[in-house]
């Protein structure tokens, strides 16, 4: 029983962090942007998504980071001379937990100076778990060249 509730506590807590999209924000516990600064005008740019957000919206905030990392260090346009976009797929399955019931009925007849005892018990069993949940993570990544002029 004690393990249901673990399962059960462990997977209330999971969907909470993750009970929507990944918000547009840097690097957190369910998703984000981050960049890295290759060169002088030249930068990778990533988001990573949570179970719950789209391919498109993953691509769509890597570009709109991209724009943002290039107007932060003075520049006015860029290029993306990479991109790739990519999902990482993992699954959870619920511990299988069995819990048993069991009502006891005892009826006492008493017959003369003895007595008598008929015990009827009846048991259930109900199971739990089991279930498998997929998972699947999109990310998206920009390389890009930053200008000051218009190439």
């Amino acid at each position: 029983m004690r393990l249901f509730w673990l399962s059960l506590s462990f997977l209330f807590t999971v969907f909470a962090l993750n009970g929507c999209a990944t918000a547009y924000q840097k690097t957190g516990i369910s998703g984000g942007y981050f960049e890295a600064q290759l060169d002088k005008n030249v930068f990778t740019i990533q988001f990573d998504g949570n179970g719950y957000t789209s391919t498109a919206k993953a691509t769509d905030f890597t570009l709109l980071r991209s724009a943002e990392v290039a107007m932060e260090h003075g520049f006015k346009y860029f290029s993306i001379v990479d991109s790739d976009t990519f999902r990482d797929n993992s699954s959870y399955t619920v511990p299988v937990v069995n819990n048993t019931t069991t009502d006891v009925d005892v009826n006492v007849r008493n017959i003369g100076n003895m007595y008598y005892a008929d015990v009827e018990t009846t048991s259930t069993t109900t199971t739990t778990g089991g279930q498998t949940y997929n998972i699947s993570r999109p990310s998206s990544s920009n390389t890009i060249v930053c200008y000051e002029e218009k190439p």
